[in-house]
């Protein structure tokens, strides 16, 4: 167990430093209102989550320690959106439309309540 955990918190770590780097780049050398740096890191965690769980399911390609390391981990720590993004994914793919509705209203609503409602908790202090 330790070592998975080890291997899951060095690939979020260093997803997360590519992340910050990205981000600051992109807040460097474009001046846009919009959260394009986030929507474009969101897209490519995506992108490589989609990639990578394309290649486990081709066969052994990868050991389990590297496709920790490369989804929970890396993706992970580059944007927690992808892996909600492959969750998603994986219940349309199996048809449970259901699961998938309300997954996505739920993420949606609860963590734009859950943000309210930490940012209200501070206010009152």
């Amino acid at each position: 167990m330790f070592k998975m955990f080890l291997i899951a918190g060095t690939g979020s770590f260093l997803g997360g430093g590519c992340r910050f780097l990205m981000s600051k780049y992109i807040q460097d050398h474009v001046e846009i209102a919009f959260p394009i740096g986030t929507l474009l890191i969101n897209v490519i965690g995506c992108l490589l989550i989609g990639f990578f769980y394309g290649l486990f399911e081709r066969g052994n390609l990868m050991n389990s320690d590297v496709r920790l390391f490369l989804t929970v981990g890396f993706c992970g720590g580059f944007t927690t959106f992808s892996t909600f993004a492959n969750e998603n994914f994986q219940l349309l793919k199996a048809d449970n439309f259901f699961n998938f509705t309300l997954y996505v209203a739920l993420s949606l609503v609860l963590g734009l309540f859950a943000v309210w409602f930490g940012h209200a908790i501070i206010k009152l202090i």
